[in-house]
């Protein structure tokens, strides 16, 4: 999979800076725990962290081609699924292979096909080509956004990494956050191309950022289109399955161990079914993986997202298609452990403030890699069918809104109550959010003479294909990586997400259920506990000891009023909640407490310039 960064300066000679550029490579480490490169020029330096999957010999980066004009080097982040068979027609025009390694396959294309070559590859990720010939820099970020790349531009050029702390590492950048940056934090409405530092940026999905002497050049290689839907009820599910039927097998390419991460619930069960048929058929038996919290199936109770626990139908996927299976099962103690927390921010770089979520993610990928190097998961699905329960709910879905802002619980409650009132009052989130809903609304194209429903429906799907989704794969892709393991996203191929997106809603809820068009293509694959299921989203922790370690932390905050975490939180607040009575700190409160302590642990780690009212 790896981490890939680099520095574009065309006013220095950073044959000099190898230390630098060291430093910034290094901060990749977990993404690449196999090897490490570095490859400079005088204008341009490259830096490349590896975790080893296909041609482990070979393969290693930066990976360069000399030619008479000079040479072309590239570092690489991701899989290419169709690359045997870009590998063929390359070799048809000529090209001479020396590794088994997609990333040759990515080299050998941008020689053939320069830019271009990105509108040939299928799957996740993420490259870098520096072309010694034309003096520029080439990024190429996936079409679904399944593999980060931020960018810094400087003076003279460019600074980039797979991950902000890659940038951040540089000294010209600087580590600044003021209240425009805080606002998408708040907001959560994932405003394309935000991150929280000021000035750095996201590499947009399905688009080549072009850097030379002339300046920055963005040019988009694919864009969600509406088109008709041209087939029936009847073809529509038999295209969905003939499409997961090939996609599944495809992504199971690997020199390592491989898994899945089952949940029980349908979408990652039904990837679990197809890797397992075509494991067996080559004589493998499948591994699947999940979370689990000690007690969590025992002393369950219902809640305003999930009816069931898990763990029933876990079994039950798993004894269908005779998996090997391992339950990770986590505790209290675990979860609010203080060196987890700070694992969990450092991966992120931002105080993202999503609790035992993101801390019982990254427990189960540590115990995973202990096994498997790449998983598959199920991740992509709800956006994409129309899983999640405001999709349904008519409140949030006709709000003039992001239905997951709308759709309205304990959860969601005024996310800014626990800021200081005069920060609160200066970002104005009801505003922003306004705009962003707006401007994302205004890209959504529509079919002449499609009825207001099919039109909202559309617009929904467009919003969490093209927003939140990448909120969702990008807390799966730093999980992950910060453990050295390799998550693959069927659900993201871009031929399954161009043909499903154009789907009429009514096929999409088919029988008068949410995803009820993936529920009749991979019903002949599974039990029927599992095809009757209804959504249940990731488990978080009912253990009453939680919330209440949350607040022993908090109370320890307190002590140092003068911490940058009360530039952004209100100390008054964050008292109030931490004496309360832990019964009562669910939902909201609780969400607040995460974040706090999030807050406080970046603001240490990254000791951050804060411009803020």
């Amino acid at each position: 999979m790896c981490g890939i960064t680099g520095w574009v300066a065309f006013d220095q000679n950073l044959t000099r800076r190898g230390d630098t550029v060291d430093a910034m490579t290094a901060t990749l480490a977990d993404r690449g725990p196999d090897a490490s490169g570095v490859r400079l020029y005088r204008h341009a330096a490259l830096g490349h962290r590896r975790l080893a999957v296909i041609d482990l010999p070979g393969g290693a980066q930066p990976m360069t081609a000399s030619t008479p004009q000079g040479d072309v080097t590239l570092v690489y982040s991701g899989e290419v699924y169709n690359h045997p068979r870009l590998r063929a027609e390359l070799q048809r025009c000529g090209h001479r292979f020396t590794t088994r390694s997609d990333t040759e396959t990515v080299l050998r294309g941008y020689l053939e096909w320069g830019e271009a070559v990105a509108e040939r590859l299928t799957g996740m990720y993420a490259f870098a080509v520096w072309d010694e010939r034309r003096q520029r820099m080439v990024l190429v970020r996936d079409r679904m956004g399944v593999k980060p790349l931020y960018y810094h531009r400087t003076p003279d050029g460019v600074l980039f990494g797979s991950e902000p702390k890659a940038v951040l590492a540089n000294p010209a950048f600087p580590r600044r956050v003021d209240a425009s940056c805080l606002r998408e934090l708040v907001g959560f409405t994932k405003a394309p191309g935000w991150s929280l530092w000021k000035d750095l940026y996201e590499v947009e999905p399905g688009t080549v950022l072009t850097v030379d002497r002339d300046g920055m050049r963005e040019h988009t290689y694919w864009r969600l289109e509406t088109a008709e839907h041209p087939d029936d009820a009847a073809t529509t599910v038999e295209r969905v399955a003939a499409l997961l039927g090939e996609i599944v097998p495809g992504q199971l390419v690997s020199d390592v161990p491989q898994c899945v991460l089952l949940s029980g619930g349908l979408d990652s069960s039904a990837v679990t079914a197809l890797a397992a048929r075509h494991q067996q058929a080559s004589g493998d038996k499948p591994r699947t993986f999940s979370v689990d919290f000690a007690g969590y199936e025992e002393n369950f109770r219902p809640d305003e997202f999930r009816d069931t626990p898990d763990a029933p139908f876990i079994r039950d996927v798993a004894a269908h298609v005779g998996a090997d299976h391992r339950n990770v099962v986590l505790d209290s103690r675990a979860l609010t452990d203080p060196d987890l927390r700070r694992a969990v921010v450092a991966a992120r770089d931002m105080p993202i403030g999503l609790g035992d979520i993101d801390s019982s993610m990254l427990l189960l990928f540590r115990a995973i890699r202990e096994q498997s190097t790449v998983a598959l998961s199920g991740e992509f699905s709800d956006e994409l069918f129309g899983g999640y329960i405001w999709f349904h709910h008519p409140a949030a879905r006709d709000a003039d809104t992001f239905p997951w802002l709308a759709f309205q619980n304990t959860y969601t409650a005024d996310r800014t109550e626990p800021l200081r009132p005069e920060l609160r009052d200066a970002l104005d989130i009801g505003a922003y959010v306004a705009d962003e809903y707006a401007g994302a609304v205004a890209k959504v194209e529509h079919l002449p003479g499609a009825d207001p429903f099919e039109r909202r429906m559309r617009t929904s799907s467009h919003l969490h294909i093209t927003r939140l989704v990448r909120a969702m794969l990008d807390r799966k892709d730093r999980m992950s990586m910060a453990t050295g393991l390799e998550v693959r996203v069927p659900f993201a191929d871009h031929r399954l997400v161009s043909y499903v997106y154009n789907a009429p809603w009514s096929l999409k809820t088919l029988d008068g259920r949410e995803k009820g068009l993936l529920r009749q293509a991979v019903a002949h694959l599974l039990p029927t506990s599992v095809t009757e299921r209804v959504k249940s989203p990731y488990p978080s922790t009912q253990d009453t000891g939680y919330p209440a370690a949350l607040q022993e932390q908090a109370r320890q905050i307190l002590a140092d009023p003068g911490h940058p975490v009360f530039a952004v939180f209100d100390h008054d607040w964050a008292r109030r909640t931490a004496a309360a009575d832990p019964a009562t700190v669910t939902g909201a409160p609780r969400t607040g407490l995460e974040r706090l302590l999030d807050f406080h642990v970046w603001a240490d780690l990254y000791q951050p310039e804060l411009d803020l009212p």
